[in-house]
């Protein structure tokens, strides 16, 4: 546990080592954070839940800092208004990373508290979660700059991962399949509990949808034909003037290494849920439900249906640029849109206390993403993971994989 969450805590304090204080402070638009806020938000979540309520004679290390830095909990009182997290100019980044020092050094007699584990593993993963915030984040506020600067300097290096020029289909025979989080260790509160579900035969691609078959919708009219769109979609496509995926321009895209040429053969991301189901529509197939998803990354189903290893995705591994590079893996490279609201699963309860704001409260007018994305902490990932979002969202690494009845 102590490994762990020194690894975590360092990780985050990597990935934001190449920014200025100018850039960890910006906010470019509502649902995006500061960096700095990222790093200070995870550092309260472990003063507020474990060091102020579990060590006795803790003292908060400033404060007026909870009000800057509670994101959502009600129950732990008044808050800056998201939108203007960005204004949070003091305290500076260097105070942050010395709050961070701070909590992390109080925290080591708590590390090995049986009582607590279950506490620290969801700071752990709760921090795991605004690393991929965080690099999501900076990557649109840098797209904004009209230099289009780069987090890391130079290309992206590395040979691709495995790509298959002919998608094929893992089939499933349908029937009961078990759903939900099932092994031992940590999982969110939303995972559960496990639940039994009826699946009609069907089936799943083996690859991600690309950039070049982005490319084939485009060109065939897919943002000017109304009859793809779902109601609200088309109205969102008039009104924002939508003609493409985020961070495309003309033949490049912009990356955390600034812009680069677009590669056809990787993973198209960064669309919203509107534009996976009107691609889906325009490719004669559908998007899976997160049960289908989860079915065949179990490996239920026939017995030469193979399950999926998150470990052997395309996910965070260091303070690194993150890319999609393609392959076979179910996990990696980009969340995977469904086709499932996210609403709670039979007999789902929230934790007590504030810590049940976690996820619950959340549970209207969202769709269930699966699979994890390049920008994902390795390890955070499982078949039972729910990642949600509104449907006009798309500066997360989004993508999809289709699916067809059979």
């Amino acid at each position: 546990m102590a490994q762990r969450f020194a690894a975590t805590r360092r990780l985050s304090t990597a990935l934001a080592e190449p920014l200025s204080e100018a850039d960890a402070t910006v906010q470019s638009m509502p649902d995006a954070s500061p960096a700095k806020w990222h790093l200070a938000h995870t550092t309260w979540f472990f003063e507020t839940f474990l060091l102020r309520d579990h060590l006795p004679g803790y003292r908060l290390y400033e404060d007026r800092w909870p009000f800057l830095f509670n994101s959502y909990y009600e129950a732990e009182g008044a808050r800056i208004a998201r939108d203007q997290r960005g204004l949070i100019s003091r305290p500076s980044l260097d105070e942050v990373h010395d709050w961070r020092e701070y909590v992390d050094a109080a925290m080591e007699p708590l590390l090995g508290d049986p009582a607590l584990a279950g506490l620290i593993e969801l700071g752990i993963a709760h921090e795991q979660q605004h690393q991929e915030l965080l690099l999501t984040d900076i990557k649109h506020a840098l797209s904004k700059n009209p230099l289009g600067p780069a987090m890391w300097r130079g290309r992206h290096a590395g040979a691709p991962l495995l790509r298959a020029d002919q998608p094929e289909w893992l089939a499933h025979p349908g029937g009961i399949a078990r759903i939900g989080h099932q092994e031992e260790g940590f999982a969110f509160d939303n995972e559960g509990p496990a639940h039994r579900v009826l699946l009609e035969p069907f089936a799943l691609r083996s690859t991600l949808v690309t950039n070049g078959e982005w490319a084939e919708f485009i060109a065939d009219g897919g943002y000017r034909t109304a009859a793809l769109w779902l109601s609200d979609g088309w109205a969102w496509v008039k009104r924002r003037g939508i003609e493409a995926p985020l961070y495309w321009r003309g033949d490049e895209a912009f990356t955390h290494c600034g812009w680069e040429a677009r590669d056809p053969a990787a993973p198209v991301t960064h669309i919203s849920y509107y534009e996976a189901d009107a691609f889906a529509s325009w490719a004669g197939a559908r998007l899976p439900t997160e049960f289908e998803w989860e079915a065949v990354a179990r490996g239920q189903g026939e017995s030469a249906e193979p399950a999926h290893d998150p470990a052997g995705g395309n996910q965070l591994d260091a303070a690194a640029p993150p890319l999609p590079r393609g392959g076979h893996d179910l996990f990696g490279d980009c969340w995977q849109f469904t086709r499932s609201a996210y609403l709670p699963y039979p007999r789902f309860a929230p934790a007590e206390g504030a810590v049940g704001e976690y996820n619950g409260k959340f549970m209207a007018g969202q769709w269930v993403l699966k699979g994890a994305s390049c920008a994902t902490v390795r390890g955070h990932s499982r078949a039972s993971y729910r990642n949600f979002f509104y449907p006009q969202q798309r500066w997360q690494f989004t993508g999809l994989r289709l699916a067809k009845d059979v």
